[in-house]
C-alpha cells in the first residue's frame, strides 16, 4: 500500500507538538511494516532515515505533487483531496457549522459522538521514546505535573496552581508560566525531548482538570507511560482513558484539592502496562490500515457528514 501524507512543518518535531508526533510515529510504523510512505512536507524534515520518501512541499500547489500511484491520502486537517481516496483524522474539536468529510476519523468514542460519528482510533505512543523502569519505592505524592499550553483557559492551569499552593504541594508546569511566584511553583515553558522526560520523572501524578470536551489529551498517556497516575475532570475523552487503576476523575475544584492534598497510592508498573496494552503505535497503525482498506474500496466510514453537535462553541468553559 502506498500512503501519502501532507504536513507543512518540519518532522519530527523537537519540542512540543502532540498531533505532529502521532503523525510521524504512524508514518514510521507504516514504513516499518513494509508500506510505501510519502510525505509532502517541509524540506527540513528528516524522515528519509525511517524509510519515508520526502517531497518538498510547494504550498500553493501541493495537491499536484501527490504521486499518481498513491493508494490513499491521509490528511490531519479537514481537507478533501481531489482524485484520490482520502481519509481525514481530526485531532481537535470542530466549530459550530463546520462540516467534515464522511471519511473522517476521530480520537475517542466521545470525540466521535459529539461530532455525530462513531468512527475513532485512539492516539498512541512510540514507547521507544518513553523509556521506563520500575521505581524502587512508591511515589511521594508531593510533586504534580501540568503539561499543556498554560494560557489556554480550557486546560485549567488556574485551578492546578490553586490546589497545589493551598495543599503545599509542588507543581511542575511544562507549557506555561505560574502567574505568581511561589516556592511550590516550577515553570519550564514549552519543553520537549529529554528535558520533558526529566521533568515528568520528577512527578507523582499529572493534573488534567480540563474544562472542555478534551478530544484526547496526549499528555495523559505520556504521563501513564512513565508510571504516573492522572487526576482528570469528567469531560470529553477522559473517562475513557483514566481508569480506577490509573487515576482519579474529579468533578470540581473541591475534589481536585482533596485528591492533591491526600496521599493516593497507585501501582506505577500497572499503569505502564495499561498504556502499553491500549495505546501502542502498532495498534493505532493497524487500526488505520483496516480503515484505509475500506476507503480504497469506495466505502464511506460515516453514513453522513460529521459536524460539531453541541449547543456551544468547543472552548466554552464547562463547570468545574
Amino acid at each position: 500500500m502506498k500512503v501519502t501524507f501532507c504536513h507543512p512543518n518540519p518532522l519530527p518535531v523537537l519540542k512540543y507538538g502532540g498531533s505532529e508526533r502521532i503523525l510521524f510515529w504512524h508514518m514510521k510504523e507504516l514504513a516499518r511494516q513494509g508500506h510505501k510512505v510519502v510525505l509532502i512536507g517541509h524540506p527540513n524534515s528528516d524522515v528519509a532515515p525511517h524509510g519515508i520518501e520526502l517531497i518538498p512541499m510547494q504550498e500553493d500547489s501541493w495537491q499536484s505533487q501527490i504521486p499518481n500511484d498513491t493508494d490513499i491520502v491521509h490528511m490531519f486537517t479537514n481537507t478533501e483531496v481531489d482524485g484520490f481516496p482520502t481519509l481525514i483524522t481530526i485531532q481537535g474539536n470542530g466549530k459550530p457549522g463546520e462540516v467534515f468529510s464522511k471519511n473522517t476519523v476521530f480520537l475517542t468514542k466521545k470525540h466521535a459522538s459529539i461530532h455525530g460519528s462513531d468512527v475513532y482510533v485512539y492516539n498512541a505512543l512510540d514507547f521507544d521514546e518513553y523509556p521506563w523502569s520500575k521505581p524502587t519505592q512508591p511515589k511521594s505524592w508531593d510533586n504534580f505535573l501540568f503539561m499543556a499550553k498554560g494560557s489556554w483557559k480550557v486546560k485549567n492551569l488556574k485551578h492546578c496552581i490553586k490546589a497545589c499552593k493551598s495543599s503545599k504541594k509542588h507543581l511542575h508546569i511544562g507549557g506555561g508560566k505560574a502567574i505568581l511566584p511561589s516556592k511550590y511553583m516550577h515553570s519550564y515553558g514549552m519543553v520537549g525531548g529529554d528535558e520533558k522526560l526529566s521533568i515528568m520523572n520528577k512527578c507523582d501524578a499529572l493534573l488534567w482538570p480540563v474544562r472542555w470536551h478534551e478530544p484526547f489529551g496526549i499528555a495523559v498517556i505520556e504521563a501513564m507511560a512513565l508510571g504516573l497516575a492522572v487526576i482528570a475532570s469528567p469531560y470529553g475523552s477522559l473517562p475513557e482513558l483514566v481508569t480506577k487503576e490509573t487515576g482519579l476523575i474529579v468533578k470540581n475544584y473541591a475534589e481536585l484539592k482533596e485528591a492533591v492534598s491526600q496521599d493516593q497510592r497507585f501501582d506505577a508498573e500497572q499503569i505502564r502496562r495499561y498504556v502499553e496494552d491500549n495505546f501502542a503505535i502498532t495498534k493505532l497503525t493497524q487500526s488505520y490500515i483496516e480503515l484505509y482498506k475500506k476507503v480504497i474500496a469506495g466505502d464511506k466510514l460515516n453514513a453522513k457528514n460529521p459536524s460539531w453537535n453541541q449547543p456551544f462553541e468547543s472552548e466554552h468553559l464547562l463547570d468545574f
